[in-house]
């Protein structure tokens, strides 16, 4: 009882201390519902005795620099530098840094002779999103601590009643709780209920009684309890603890509270709600409560409680004194798991991605073999004859073929692979086939976990109809393990909008925010083949757009060896960069888009852009009077026609990597074509796609060049509200024109 009250007098003058030192400056801070701060110590000490040893926290901003503080441990001084605009890491890190609301961080807390590690995910202002990322980490992390059965790692997230009841996200989470591919022995939700939603009223913010009804989806407890009885709380605590560590599955605690001022400290919440906070301003503190409750049981003297509270309000004057000669440490976003990783730099980033012969065809067969007794798909068997076939002559590796064999060498070299998405495992296409189905028992056979008797990982999970939440699981995932190549594949690129929130507020910025790497990959299948427009266009342009500060890569390959090489690439360099990879359709069994085996093995690499197929047909360069630059599948129609109209003076070049854009080297291999001039040619429209992104950048390169050409002119379709039309013979006849558009000079 002595413990529950030191908490809640660390809860409640901790946030005093801030209203009295920094008046008006937000910091979202959890009076009214003080009790979280025993709550979870409770969650800590119980599941430190059960065997929990370590926690993976997600939170919004309301209690946020609370918890920090009285939870995880974080100096007081620190936050305090924080509020006086201090940053907390040193000036030699890069990054554009965050409120300090939003930022995570991690500490080592004993409970009774139990070490648990804790780790605050750091996020944004959407709230909720963070839930599926620390589901995701948690089962990374209980990997590494020995399979997704282990109660040892525990995801702990914090909701406000509003967003609980009124953000997708948060039934999609719960959704894929209980997915093998997702799962993570439950997560504990505690719902600090302050019973309004900024201004909103419950009865104006969701149809049901409780803002917890849509958990009941689980069938699992829901307790309801009320935060002014700090003991109840805590004995709440202590059940739903045991319950996850005795069951394995998610439990929730829903905590009715209140917030004592407005949304933030400068609100004003009477403008709303005048008679709710005509109460409010009427309620006594927790603490307080708690104390005299303690006082008249004879478990501590009036005296003692107050010593208790000068004692702590002491501790906070001498860290405040502190911070004028505050320094941050050194920062640590390097360590565990990531040792040996470093900060990217420089312009060589090619990485030493290429193969034996000898491992290939190891691969190959592993690929390719039927295990005796398996009755295979008779159509799957004339896929596998036609690899056998490749690796036999050496030629024609298609785009499936040169996934698996990246996919199968990273595996021999020691890394794990995990692929998730819609239907990943045969592939939208029926390209991939990752996993066989016996055609009379149905029982799976996963090639790819055969490639050695001590191998890392293979897993191909496919997912629920769920963009934001699977999505936001596998960067998490990606967070946490460094040494697995973490992908996730939409069903069609147009369907990765459905996650818009983690690729704009996570993937594309965690690292400039937070210093928080990632190396997940997004295959997004893209390219406008008549099917309308919904499944044509990944939107690269929305991906470039947000292309800034060396944040992440946006890629285009036109051939199997170059994709090989750039999942290869992911884990076989010393840092890690998500990779936005627009992935084909019709390419996938195009007889032009494919690679020999020598594209893979002893001296290949990846390359940032691809020289022309026809190159030595061409008229020697100076001859040369268009340069016709592109990624993508549009490459392929325009040679094709080019041969078909015999044409040698127009020479194609593609890019292959669109950010970061390789400007230098494209200077070097524009250099011979002095007298051309120089067209950018895209299917997608001209608000769309690529052109806005790479109009200025071709411009410098050519400015180095030192050519004719000074700036590239545009061939493609014309802007657009929609990315692709509907009727196929419309599309055709906009093919045809831009690719004769392209090569007329």
């Amino acid at each position: 009882k002595r413990a529950i009250l030191q908490r809640l007098i660390a809860a409640e003058h901790f946030e005093q201390f801030l209203h009295k030192k920094y008046p008006g400056t937000k910091r979202f801070g959890v009076d009214g519902g003080e009790a979280l701060i025993p709550l979870m110590e409770q969650i800590m000490k119980r599941g430190g005795q059960l065997g929990l040893e370590e926690i993976v926290i997600g939170m919004a901003h309301r209690g946020r620099l609370n918890v920090l503080a009285n939870v995880m441990g974080k100096p007081f001084t620190t936050i305090f530098a924080e509020f006086q605009g201090h940053s907390s890491t040193p000036g030699d890190v890069l990054g554009s840094g965050d409120v300090k609301y939003h930022l995570g961080t991690s500490s080592d807390r004993d409970f009774d002779g139990n070490n648990i590690h804790l780790s605050l995910t750091a996020n944004p202002s959407h709230l909720e999103f963070v839930n599926p990322v620390v589901i995701g980490k948690a089962r990374a992390k209980q990997l590494q601590r020995g399979g997704v059965e282990s109660t040892s790692v525990l995801p702990l997230v914090l909701h406000g009643d509003a967003a609980f009841a009124g953000q997708g996200v948060t039934a999609e989470t719960l959704m894929i709780s209980e997915l093998s591919g997702y799962r993570v022995g439950g997560t504990i939700h505690i719902v600090i209920n302050n019973q309004i939603g900024f201004t909103t009223m419950p009865k104006f913010s969701r149809s049901g009684p409780y803002c917890t009804d849509v958990a009941k989806m689980l069938s699992v407890p829901i307790f309801h309890v009320n935060g002014d009885d700090p003991e109840a709380v805590v004995h709440v605590a202590r059940i739903a603890t045991e319950f996850r560590q005795k069951f394995k599955r998610d439990v929730v605690i829903d905590m009715y509270c209140y917030r004592r001022y407005g949304h933030n400290e400068g609100d004003e919440p009477a403008f709303t709600q005048p008679l709710m906070y005509k109460k409010i301003a009427e309620q006594v503190p927790t603490r307080k409560k708690y104390a005299k409750q303690l006082v008249e049981e004879k478990v501590i003297t009036a005296e003692e409680g107050e010593a208790l509270v000068a004692e702590f309000d002491a501790y906070l004057e001498e860290a405040f004194a502190a911070t004028k000669d505050y320094a941050p440490n050194a920062a640590d976003f390097l360590g565990g798991a990531w040792e040996g990783l470093k900060v990217a730099s420089g312009d060589a980033r090619r990485g030493e991605t290429a193969i034996t012969e000898d491992e290939l065809q190891k691969i190959g067969k592993v690929l390719t073999h039927v295990p005796e007794g398996f009755t295979i798909n008779h159509k799957l068997q004339r896929v596998l004859d036609a690899k056998t076939k490749m690796l036999e002559s050496g030629e024609g590796f298609d785009w499936a073929t040169a996934e698996a064999l990246a996919f199968g060498s990273l595996l021999d070299d020691g890394y794990a692979v995990r692929l998730s998405g819609q239907d990943v495992g045969r592939g939208t296409f029926s390209q991939r086939h990752a996993i066989w189905y016996d055609q009379d028992n149905e029982e799976r056979h996963i090639p790819l976990r055969n490639i050695a008797p001590d191998q890392p990982r293979f897993e191909a999970h496919d997912s629920p109809l769920s963009e934001m939440a699977v999505l936001g699981f596998e960067y998490g995932y990606s967070l946490a393990d460094p040494k697995t190549l973490t992908l996730w594949e939409a069903q069609f690129g147009d369907f990765s909008n459905g996650a818009q929130v983690m690729i704009d507020q996570f993937i594309s910025s965690g690292e400039s925010k937070w210093l928080r790497m990632s190396g997940l990959v997004l295959l997004l299948p893209h390219g406008f083949e008549g099917q309308g427009p919904e499944h044509s266009s990944a939107r690269p342009e929305r991906f470039l757009q947000m292309a800034s500060e060396d944040n992440w890569q946006v890629c285009n390959c036109t051939t199997p060896a170059n994709y090989f090489h750039a999942l290869r690439r992911q884990m076989l360099r010393d840092f890690r960069k998500p990779l936005v990879m627009m992935t084909p359709k019709s390419l996938l069994r195009h007889k032009l888009a494919v690679s020999s085996i020598d594209m893979f093995t002893d001296g290949s690499t990846f390359h940032r852009f691809l020289w022309d197929n026809d190159q030595d047909k061409l008229a020697p360069p100076e001859k040369i009077k268009r340069v016709v630059l592109c990624t993508g599948k549009v490459y392929y129609d325009l040679l094709v026609e080019r041969r078909d109209r015999e044409i040698d003076d127009v020479l194609l070049l593609r890019l292959e990597q669109i950010y970061p854009f390789p400007q230098s080297a494209l200077a070097e291999e524009l250099r011979p074509y002095k007298n051309a001039d120089v067209v950018w040619c895209q299917e997608e429209p001209e608000n769309q796609g690529y052109w806005f992104f790479v109009d200025r950048r071709i411009e410098a390169a050519l400015g180095e060049a030192g050519g004719k050409a000074k700036r590239p002119s545009y061939v493609g379709r014309k802007s657009a509200s929609a990315p692709a039309t509907g009727l196929m013979s419309r599309h055709m006849q906009e093919q045809a024109k831009l690719i004769d558009e392209a090569l007329t000079v």
